[in-house]
């Protein structure tokens, strides 16, 4: 029977053929799609493995041989050109110090190693913007293996020993960091546990559930036309495990050879994927590769599952071949479809007040609820297909109308196979829109040209500096700082310690600030006000200051809290001021925007939302997939039907009336549930995780779903050429 069911497959006519191209074709796109996805989610912990070794301060997290001579360390966060930037200065004690990885040596005092994204902003700046903050030369450049992303900003600076030791937080190593950070507690550079989680629960809620979908609807391509062809088979005295052995040959030769052919479309998707940023930054295109294990999984697991499938499809025929060759129409769906989804919502009501206190109890209460109420619209879909079906079916005033509703009434559930991979796509692209738009509305930063980005600060808190070490006096800064293009003013802000009561510990004369609205004002009368260190506002806009119990002739006496440089927001006012800060001030904390000090926020926040448009963007190009095989399969499965109904005297533009009504009224009544449920699930999560309100999403929601819409109705209009040729009178003889 094997031998049977390869020759049925592969010479069985053009027919044959077609359906086999039909389905190889359809299951390769899911294949290659489903690599990308698990080469993408491989490349995620492989950049941060990439991190670990930046994280080498946290001695206790070390592995690896220890080195004979220790080596003087100090890793600080600075900023170019608005990016976030990586400063190591680092100290041989001896000839045996450990080397860095991507470094043939350590680097000597007055030497640095830089990435090269790094370098190529050195080529792009001048050097009072950026080369001017290290001395020495440029000794070479950190090789990929040290680097997280190609658009990583590193430089190693090497300085002597004693030098590195007056940096606050320097440490002495004897080896780097190797471990994972996201294993590790104490590592804060990379992507933590709780962050990798995120990632591959969202991905794989959100991608691999449809991805699978498709290829299962890919392998249930021309399946009635099987149905009866397998049913005539049993008629004439086929046995059922005849039958069965038949389809199952069939279906897995098929999709063996769209598994091949999406192992061969991948490396175009490869390169592809390459451009795309899942955590914020670039991958290396080494690090987008699927393990072997993975390989073998989807190179077996797809081919077992089309054969899983194409037994379980034959249920009918085995059961009643009869019923099949008269086109029995199946039960409808009954209401109980709608309680998965009901059941997801629930749960994610019923958190709201009562949040999870641990991460992981905080993944499976939310991600739970999100991915039932996932599995739920796709069982409710049948049912609400029926259900917009007998509407249609009983406002119809045209044949087409009323043709359309009953088939669909027929069998809602291949009305509802072909629009459920945009349901899903829907439901994800409101869900991350929404959560995102929120957080942004809460937590984003401050518009361009506010204080938040114009205004560049640096602090000297007691608690930040080393043992014995004091905040410089105001005669270090730089003369030539006032004067830089851009800088419109060089404030000052004491420390006068920390009091009782509600006081901050910044002061400052009210007289520094007047023509400075934006920085905030003093009541009147008031000689020195109480500000934070950066005079930055916490609410958005301009502070009132309160009055400091500090004295105008005792201010001049108070130590140096911070220096704040007023700018007009230039990059280059910025940037120069930054590097006459660091050189004045080489071993403290540097200089920053208050955008730039939330930048660990904003970072994640960036993460989030690069994460949000990959999903957003692919499960569209799935559900687009999906829609047009399924599309495909639908036409040529009722090509014997509608040929009758031309026979009998229907006009051809009656009968695409019939297929667009078909195609329009579920993917109309699902698009709107599954807005909706995707905008309260996003609003329920909102309120329970973050105590947020659901903010309406930006115009560029509503064209992304206007587009997706778009898309499957030129989808649908792109198969009406196909139903004048498969229609003809041919089409209609008995087989």
């Amino acid at each position: 029977m094997i031998r049977l069911g390869l020759r049925l497959a592969v010479a069985g006519g053009r027919e044959a053929i077609g359906r086999l191209a039909m389905i190889g074709g359809a299951v390769a796109v899911g294949v290659a799609l489903l690599l990308a996805v698990l080469a993408g989610l491989n490349a995620v912990h492989q950049q941060n493995l990439r991190y670990s070794w930046l994280n080498s301060g946290i001695t206790e997290a070390a592995t690896g041989p220890e080195a004979a001579d220790p080596a003087v360390w100090a890793f600080r966060e600075d900023y170019a050109g608005g990016r976030r930037m990586g400063r190591i200065d680092l100290a041989a004690t001896g000839p045996a110090a450990p080397v860095p990885p991507g470094l043939p040596r350590l680097p000597a005092p007055g030497e640095f190693f830089v990435s090269p994204a790094l370098a190529d902003l050195l080529t792009e700046l001048p050097a009072d913007e950026l080369a001017g903050r290290w001395p020495g030369r440029q000794a070479g450049i950190i090789a990929d293996a040290a680097l997280p992303s190609p658009d990583s900003l590193i430089v190693v600076v090497g300085r002597t020993p004693d030098e590195v030791r007056r940096i606050g937080y320097s440490t002495e190593i004897t080896r780097y960091v190797s471990a994972d950070p996201a294993r590790c507690d104490k590592c804060y550079i990379g992507i933590g546990s709780d962050g990798i989680t995120l990632v591959l629960a969202v991905v794989g809620a959100a991608l691999l559930f449809p991805l699978l979908m498709f290829i299962g609807t890919a392998t249930r391509l021309a399946a009635a036309r099987r149905e009866q062809r397998f049913a005539a088979m049993r008629l004439v005295g086929a046995t059922p495990r005849q039958i069965s052995t038949l389809a199952t040959v069939e279906s897995a030769l098929a999709a063996a050879a769209g598994t091949a052919a999406g192992f061969a479309l991948f490396p175009a998707l490869r390169a592809a994927l390459a451009g795309i940023t899942i955590t914020g930054e670039r991958f290396f295109p080494a690090d987008l590769s699927v393990h072997a294990s993975q390989a073998l999984l989807v190179a077996l697991g797809v081919p077992l599952g089309a054969a899983v499938a194409a037994r379980l499809a034959l249920r009918r025929v085995r059961i009643s071949p009869l019923g099949v060759a008269r086109r029995v129409t199946p039960r409808p769906p009954r209401a109980w479809r709608l309680l998965p989804a009901a059941v997801g919502l629930g749960e994610l009501a019923f958190f709201v007040g009562n949040r999870p206190h641990t991460t992981n109890g905080q993944l499976l209460a939310y991600l739970g609820g999100i991915f039932l109420t996932m599995i739920g619209l796709v069982v409710a879909g049948p049912y609400l297909t029926m259900a917009g079906s007998r509407l249609l079916a009983r406002r119809a005033r045209r044949p087409a109308t009323l043709i359309a509703g009953r088939r669909l009434a027929d069998d809602p559930r291949a009305g509802f196979r072909a629009v459920s991979g945009l349901m899903l796509a829907l439901f994800v692209t409101s869900v991350a829109t929404g959560v995102i738009t929120s957080i942004v509305h809460y937590r984003g930063e401050g518009s361009t040209g506010s204080t938040v980005r114009t205004n560049l600060s640096m602090d000297w808190f007691p608690d930040n500096l080393p043992d014995g070490a004091h905040a410089p006096p105001v005669s270090q800064l730089p003369a030539s700082l006032a004067s830089t293009p851009g800088v419109r003013k060089v404030l000052v802000v004491r420390y006068q310690g920390i009091l009782e009561g509600f006081h901050e510990p910044g002061v400052i004369a009210c007289a520094d600030l007047a023509g400075f609205p934006e920085l905030g004002t003093c009541p009147p009368g008031v000689a020195v006000a109480e500000v934070f260190n950066d005079l930055s506002s916490r609410d958005g806009r301009p502070s009132v200051w309160t009055a400091a119990p500090v004295t105008a002739a005792r201010l001049a006496t108070l130590p140096m809290l911070s220096v704040v440089v007023v700018t007009d927001g230039s990059r280059s006012a910025i940037e120069r001021s930054r590097t006459q800060l660091e050189a004045a001030f080489p071993n403290d904390r540097f200089p920053a925007t208050e955008a730039e000090w939330r930048s660990d926020f904003a970072r994640t926040l960036v993460q989030w939302q690069q994460l949000a448009d990959v999903v957003v963007v692919a499960s569209l190009v799935i559900a687009g997939g999906s829609l047009a095989v399924a599309l495909t399969n639908g036409i040529n499965e009722r090509k014997r039907p509608f040929a009758l109904l031309r026979l009998t005297g229907v006009r051809l533009a009656e009968l695409r009336r019939v297929i667009t009504l078909e195609s329009t009224v579920p993917l109309l009544t699902v698009a709107v549930v599954a807005v909706a449920c995707g905008f309260l699930a996003a609003g329920l999560f909102l309120r329970s995780q973050l105590g947020y309100d659901l903010k309406a999403p930006p115009v560029s929601y509503y064209v992304l779903v206007a587009a997706g819409l778009a898309l499957s109705l030129a989808l649908i209009a792109s198969t009406m050429p196909l139903l004048r040729r498969i229609t003809g009178p041919e089409t209609a003889r008995n087989e």
